[in-house]
């Protein structure tokens, strides 16, 4: 009797450890297979505020000499918002133009293929900013940054720099020209720019 108890008892963990095994690569099998991706698993890129330019900023900083008071980007867009102010030779004699843009991209998930996960906002972000052909510029920066600078004029007196700077599922782009201006004097006006952007983005 106790022999036939044992082999019961032995029996009844196999089945339940066997059961185990199985529910595991059930599961395993399931998330390969993967139910079909709806619209309603994959997060939407966020809202940016209405008035995101004005909370960016005055940027008179950047456009010297352009006017007496703050400068207020001009704000364009829906999902993607555009934030713009320049001069020209006509409003400022010292410079032949002085120009900003700000782009501040908000992305959703992104399906990733069947039985997978769906890609976060913030993956889908990093590698928009990942294939960027810009270089690199990671000195003293709390987000990850990518830079390019363009000199032209006969004295270098004339740079446009373009700063791309992503952090969690924004990405936000300057453009920044103006002549004249230092090389380094520009960049760091782009960089802090794009800081602010994100600051107010989130």
């Amino acid at each position: 009797m106790a022999k036939v108890a044992g082999m019961a008892s032995r029996l009844v963990r196999g089945t339940a450890i066997g059961c185990g095994v199985a529910a595991l690569v059930g599961g395993g099998v399931g998330f390969a297979v993967g139910e079909p991706v709806t619209q309603a698993d994959i997060p939407p890129p966020r809202t940016l505020p209405k008035d995101l330019c004005v909370k960016i900023g005055d940027v008179s900083s950047l456009l010297p000499k352009a006017s007496a008071g703050p400068v207020a980007m001009i704000q364009g867009g829906t999902s993607d918002v555009t934030c713009q102010a320049g001069t020209s030779r006509a409003k400022v004699r010292a410079y032949t133009s002085a120009s900003v843009s700000v782009t501040v991209t908000p992305y959703g998930g992104q399906d990733a293929g069947a039985g997978n996960t769906p890609f976060t906002p913030a993956q889908v972000a990093k590698r928009t900013f990942t294939r960027s052909p810009l270089k690199s510029y990671d000195k003293d920066r709390p987000y990850p940054t990518k830079v390019s600078r363009t000199e032209s004029g006969l004295a270098g007196e004339s740079w446009k720099v373009r700063a791309l700077v992503q952090h969690a599922d924004i990405v936000v782009l300057v453009e920044y020209t103006a002549n004249p201006i230092d090389g380094d004097s520009a960049q760091k006006a782009a960089l802090a720019l794009a800081d602010r952007a994100i600051w107010e983005s989130k």
